[in-house]
């Protein structure tokens, strides 16, 4: 399989994933309770869930081409572990619904649905990770990171994964401090790189055989 169908079809999932986050942002119309701007200020956890996963969909889109551009040769476990992490990116607008729907409530339901929130950022972030791991071994980049970068970049991704955990754990305690610390990690994530590679070239989208 060549990496330009790895993109295309990981394009498609990221694609309907964040636009699917949009189907939640509801009002309930003339019929609902209350006036247009009261059913506003009721739904802005879903708003504000759905702006938090939609950059973090979109920094996850951004840093998988950063990284699958330079890849020089697709084969099953690739394949596989991408598959992975798009098991998770799929359950975030669920995750997204639920955070939206039981966040007002700060109750028991309300830290729940952080850790499952949490949970679903654990495991894309971990997914993340196994693809960046698979691709610090062998001849599979264009320019491939130098052995003294190795462990640096893993601090990287782990730190990431960390920082999930604790949400998720904080969310038994305070389900707003878990949403706030998602937020300032979706924030972050705007503005981190995942390495370029100056020597990936363009000639990257002929089929290439799995293996």
């Amino acid at each position: 399989m060549g990496r330009s169908r790895l993109e295309a079809f990981s394009d498609g999932v990221f694609a309907v994933a964040i636009t699917l986050l949009a189907l939640d942002l509801t009002v309930a119309g003339p019929e609902g309770t209350g006036s247009l701007t009261d059913q506003l200020q009721e739904k802005w956890p879903a708003f504000l869930a759905y702006l938090i996963s939609f950059f973090m969909i979109g920094v996850i889109w951004v840093n998988h081409h950063a990284l699958i551009r330079q890849v020089t040769k697709v084969n099953r476990t690739l394949l596989f572990l991408n598959l992975v992490l798009l098991l998770f990116v799929v359950l975030i607008p669920f995750s997204t619904a639920i955070v939206a729907d039981y966040f007002s409530r700060h109750n028991w339901d309300t830290r729940v649905a952080m850790m499952i929130y949490g949970g679903v950022f654990l495991g894309m972030s971990a997914a993340f990770g196994a693809i960046f791991e698979w691709t610090l071994h062998g001849e599979r980049m264009y320019q491939p990171l130098p052995p003294e970068q190795h462990w640096p970049a893993r601090v990287r991704f782990v730190s990431g994964g960390l920082i999930y955990l604790a949400a998720i754990v904080i969310a038994l305690v305070s389900d707003v401090a878990s949403f706030v610390l998602i937020a300032v990690t979706a924030v972050y994530y705007v503005f981190e790189r995942t390495p370029s590679s100056p020597g990936a070239s363009d000639g990257g989208d002929e089929e290439q055989p799995v293996t």
